[in-house]
């Protein structure tokens, strides 16, 4: 019982790392802010996670649990498709914030820390290959090129929408997820492009 209850507070410490990196970068990640967050006696997080390397792999392979939790059901249509991608960027405006903000902290982290790199990697990677399959599953004449365009767009829409900018949002579509995700398959596929077969 103990060792859950360890498992228990080593989770509650990593969902509260993930708080602070969201809320104060990179910088505010402490092991203090950790415990504070975590409203648990001080030295708690040193305790579980001693060094800063710690903390940082420890929100990583959190960010790679929670990331395996979303779900991803298989598209039957392009519209289906397009509702999903939709409903993915709102959960990152929106229930996923605070998760994707500790992501993107970590990406920058790991543009200097190789082995954080290797960590944060996964997620990207899988993306790719998931998307891919939906796009292929949707009906969609998916090529290499089209299925990775299509998952770096939406990519490349996270820092618009964390940032919660109005003006970016409304220029690039972002103020209306699933209408922006109809409009990025338009433009890489086209239309009124055949189904595949």
């Amino acid at each position: 019982m103990a060792f859950v209850r360890n498992q228990d507070r080593r989770q509650r410490l990593q969902d509260a790392a993930i708080e602070v990196l969201a809320g104060q970068g990179g910088r505010g990640l402490t092991h203090r802010a950790v415990d504070t967050a975590a409203d648990v006696p001080p030295g708690t997080a040193k305790n579980y996670f001693p060094t800063r390397q710690a903390v940082l792999r420890a929100v990583a392979e959190r960010c790679v649990e929670l990331y395996g939790e979303v779900p991803r059901p298989v598209p039957a249509d392009r519209e289906t498709l397009a509702a999903l991608m939709g409903a993915l960027l709102a959960d990152g405006a929106g229930p996923g914030r605070t998760r994707l903000l500790a992501y993107q902290e970590l990406q920058a982290e790991a543009a200097r820390l190789p082995w954080l790199a290797d960590l944060v990697d996964g997620i990207a990677a899988a993306d790719f290959a998931a998307f891919e399959q939906a796009q292929r599953a949707a009906g969609l004449p998916v090529t290499p090129a089209r299925a990775t365009a299509v998952t770096l767009a939406l990519h490349a829409a996270l820092p618009h929408l964390l940032a919660r900018a109005p003006r970016t949002m409304a220029a690039t579509g972002l103020d209306d997820p699933r209408q922006f995700a109809r409009d990025l398959l338009d433009a890489v596929y086209g239309p009124d492009e055949p189904l595949a077969r």
